[in-house]
Formats: structure tokens, C-alpha cells, sequence
């Protein structure tokens, strides 16, 4: 059934999430999380003496921030665009 809905671990700030999502969603719901990790790190690099809840709320800021402002601005998207056009310059030598 195209309804059904799976289970996934995901890893966030180092600690796992258990969540169901629909298996089509599955990459998407990864890339978004890899997304917010790599976020959260470069936030690490920049404002030391926070712990990982201060990152996790300006992380979720930003992003919220950045649908209000721009709701077709998508980081997500805007990677999986990214890695197309990257794939299609080698191709294109």
C-alpha cells in the first residue's frame, strides 16, 4: 500500500530519533537531517560555550526564518539541485 508508513533511526546532535514516515519520503527525511547536522556543526564552529539544544533552536530559527522569508527557498532542494548540476557538468565534461 502506497499509505504505509516505515520506521527509521535518524541520528541528530548525536542522539537517534525513531520516526515513520511514508518509504518515498525516506531520502528526503535523510538529506534534511544530514543537512541539519552539518548546520549544527558549523554553528559549533562559530559560537563556542552553547550546548547542543542552543544549536538545535538556531537551527530550527533559521530554517523557519528562511520559509517565512522565502518560501521557495528549500535546502533540501536546493542539494539535491546542486547534485544535478554537478552530475550533469561531469557528464558534460
Amino acid at each position: 500500500m502506497a499509505d504505509e508508513l516505515m520506521s527509521i533511526t535518524l541520528w541528530l546532535a548525536g542522539r537517534s530519533y525513531r520516526i515513520r514516515i511514508k518509504p518515498h519520503e525516506e531520502e528526503t527525511v535523510r538529506r534534511a537531517v544530514k543537512l541539519a547536522d552539518d548546520k549544527m556543526r558549523e554553528l559549533r564552529q562559530h559560537y563556542a560555550g552553547k550546548d547542543d539544544q542552543d544549536f538545535l533552536a538556531m537551527c530550527l530559527l533559521m530554517y523557519a526564518a528562511d520559509g517565512a522569508v522565502d518560501n521557495t527557498h528549500n535546502p533540501v532542494t536546493e542539494s539535491l539541485v546542486n547534485e544535478m548540476v554537478a552530475r550533469i557538468e561531469k557528464v558534460m565534461g
